[in-house]
């Protein structure tokens, strides 16, 4: 019996993202590194963040530190790809938000890779833990409403 978790279902996942890889995503090994995920797991959730949450990065007086990060790789994914990244929350909290993410190739219908990252706001000004913006905090919980509801 191993502990090693199991790729996502793409119906896991009510909003996706498409990303394509670029040619310097890809390692030595001929694959997507896996430093390159960390940045399309980024790119994600700020975009959510930005287009559903009305973000305003470099002027919001509070902001989302990422405090945690990880991800589970199942299967190479080479450039050129077209990439659709599910976008889901694990954890809300207060000051706090846990994204999970599954990056999916063209038709594939398991995860290549899983993420999760979770966001801790603080105030600009003082580097002090804050509550999320309400903006924001209405569009996470829209997000987490979309996929309960499949």
């Amino acid at each position: 019996m191993t502990d090693r978790p199991a790729p996502a279902n793409r119906a896991d996942f009510s909003l996706f993202y498409a990303l394509e890889s670029r040619w310097a995503d890809n390692d030595i090994y001929g694959h997507i590194n896996n430093v390159a995920y960390y940045a399309y797991f980024d790119t994600v959730v700020n975009r959510f963040l930005i287009e559903e949450g009305a973000m305003r990065p470099g002027s919001d007086e509070v902001v989302g530190y990422v405090v945690q990060s990880s991800a589970n790789y199942f299967t190479p994914v080479s450039y050129p790809a077209t990439l659709s990244i599910g976008l889901r929350v694990a954890r809300l909290g207060t000051k706090s938000v846990t994204w999970s993410l599954g990056v999916f190739a063209p038709d594939a219908h398991q995860s290549c890779v899983t993420g999760q990252f979770t966001h801790a706001f603080v105030a600009r000004a003082s580097g002090l833990s804050a509550e999320i913006p309400a903006s924001i905090r209405s569009a996470i919980e829209a997000l987490d409403t979309r996929v309960d509801s499949r």
